[in-house]
C-alpha cells in the first residue's frame, strides 16, 4: 500500500470501533474506511481488523484516523474509584498512555472522542464538545474532540431546547435511560449517526 494521497478517497481508520456506525459513514462517501478493535465488527463487515490498534494505527499509510479509545478509566464520572478500587488508578494511567500513543501516530489528521474524561487535565484540553442533538440525534452525549489538522466540526441539525432539556434517551432526572446489564457500556459506546454523518462529510474531503 502506497502513502497517503490526501484526495478522494481517503484511506480512513477508524480506532477502537466495533459498531462500524463511523467506518460506514465514510464508506458511504466513497472512502477506503477500516474499522479496527479487540472485538469483532457488529456487521461482520470484511473491511474491520481484530486486534490491537497501535500497529496499524503507526504503518503510515492512512490519511485520517478518527479515534474512539476505551473510557471505562478516564471518564470523570468513574474516577471517584479510583480512590478505592485496587488496581484502578494503573488502569487509567495505561489508558492515558493509549490516547497518547494514538494522538502520537503518523497519520496527518486525527480527531479522538471521549466523554468528559482526565484526558483533558493529563494530556490537553478538548479543541471541541459536541452533542448528538446538535447534529439530528435525540440524545445528550457530551462528546469531547482532541483534533489534529481538522476543523471544528459544524453542527448540521441542532435540534429544539438546550442543555438543560431532556432527550429521548435520558430520565426526567437526566440519567441515561438504559439500566443495568452485561452489554450496557457496549451500547452506551456505540456513536451516534448524525455525528458520524457530519465526520464523514467535513472530514473526508
Amino acid at each position: 500500500m502506497g502513502g497517503p494521497c490526501f484526495g478522494y478517497p481517503m484511506r480512513v481508520l477508524i480506532a477502537c470501533e466495533y459498531s462500524g456506525t463511523v467506518r460506514r459513514a465514510f464508506a458511504g462517501l466513497g472512502h477506503d474506511a477500516w474499522s479496527c478493535d479487540l472485538l469483532p465488527a457488529d456487521d461482520r463487515s470484511p473491511n474491520h481488523i481484530q486486534g490491537d490498534v497501535l500497529p496499524i494505527a503507526g504503518r503510515g499509510d492512512w490519511d485520517l484516523m478518527i479515534a474512539h479509545p476505551p473510557c471505562t478509566y478516564l471518564a470523570v464520572s468513574g474516577l471517584h474509584w479510583n480512590k478505592r478500587t485496587p488496581g484502578r488508578p494503573e488502569r487509567t494511567e495505561a489508558a492515558l498512555d493509549f490516547v497518547r500513543y494514538l494522538l502520537a501516530a503518523p497519520i496527518p489528521k486525527i480527531a479522538l472522542e471521549n466523554p468528559v474524561s482526565c484526558i483533558s487535565s493529563r494530556i490537553r484540553r478538548p479543541d471541541q464538545i459536541v452533542q448528538p442533538w446538535h447534529f439530528g440525534d435525540d440524545a445528550s452525549k457530551r462528546t469531547c474532540l482532541w483534533l489534529k489538522s481538522l476543523p471544528l466540526l459544524r453542527e448540521t441539525n441542532r435540534l429544539q431546547g438546550d442543555a438543560r432539556t431532556r432527550r429521548a434517551n435520558q430520565t426526567p432526572s437526566g440519567q441515561n435511560k438504559l439500566g443495568p446489564s452485561p452489554d450496557r457500556w457496549k451500547l452506551r459506546s456505540i456513536s451516534y449517526p448524525g455525528i458520524a454523518a457530519a465526520m464523514a462529510e467535513q472530514w473526508g474531503i
